[in-house]
């Protein structure tokens, strides 16, 4: 059954500016080098400590706090990693995992939809507050797929362009959230279990992404710190779909 599309594009939006995150990115899954697309071919970033054993449900989790905007970011090392209260860990593997059993609602699943915008085929439309991404086929038709979004005092709206495009990316959080989170990894390489998700597409100079997630019961919701995120799956398929350069409006 196709459902009716009519949204009203809000641009020009300030985003914050900042270079894009080029860390190499890491297929932990298959231990081969993944492909990465760049409208130019950026510099090398500076190796930094890793934490490859913590899963990414944990570290999404931690994104949960309400400072200053939690955007991704390649950051230097800080020194050794203080450590973690252990009642305070059980908690919030527990609370994970308590949200892990949510079911998933089947209106997030990508289908077919009709379309009545005025964007052209190939373009990306996000609507924010209903949770939804649309690819804009063309004849009146859009693939609809389900996302999370920026919590409250995280979302933008604007027209950006997909800048670059990585296959499991690599997570560096930034030195705000470091600053907030000093138990956080200061770099996690990318694979099945990094935040980031399987691929990750770049918006412009800003620092947000268009990325996988490991945690599909947070689709629908308001999660991120400004971040659109997907299933895997869904992402996967995305990204098969678009190019370097395709149009990104988000509302």
């Amino acid at each position: 059954m196709f459902k009716t599309v009519s949204l009203a594009l809000v641009g020009g939006a300030s985003l914050l500016g900042a270079g894009i995150d080029d860390a190499a990115a890491i297929d932990a899954a298959a231990m081969r080098e993944p492909a990465v697309i760049y409208a130019s071919q950026p510099a090398q970033p500076t190796p930094v400590r890793t934490a490859s054993n913590m899963g990414g449900g944990f570290i999404e989790f931690l994104f949960g706090d309400s400072g200053s905007q939690g955007v991704y970011q390649q950051q230097p090392y800080y020194g050794s990693l203080p450590p973690m209260d252990p009642q305070q860990g059980m908690l919030r593997q527990q609370e994970m995992s308590e949200a892990a059993q949510r079911p998933f609602d089947p209106k997030y699943e990508k289908q077919v939809v009709d379309y009545t915008g005025k964007e052209s085929a190939g373009t990306i439309v996000v609507d924010t507050p209903n949770k939804f991404l649309y690819l804009v086929q063309g004849s009146g038709k859009a693939l609809r797929y389900g996302i999370g979004v920026g919590r409250p005092g995280f979302t933008w709206s604007g027209v950006k362009a997909i800048s670059a495009k990585k296959e499991w990316p690599d997570w560096t959080p930034p030195a705000e959230m470091l600053a907030r989170r000093p138990d956080l990894p200061r770099h996690m390489e990318g694979g099945p279990q990094n935040p980031l998700g399987a691929r990750a597409m770049y918006l412009g100079s800003s620092l947000y992404r268009i990325h996988g997630s490991n945690e599909p019961w947070t689709i629908g919701t308001n999660v991120s710190s400004g971040c659109i995120r997907m299933r895997n799956d869904d992402v996967i398929d995305l990204y098969g779909r678009v190019s370097v350069g395709a149009k990104v409006v988000v509302i």
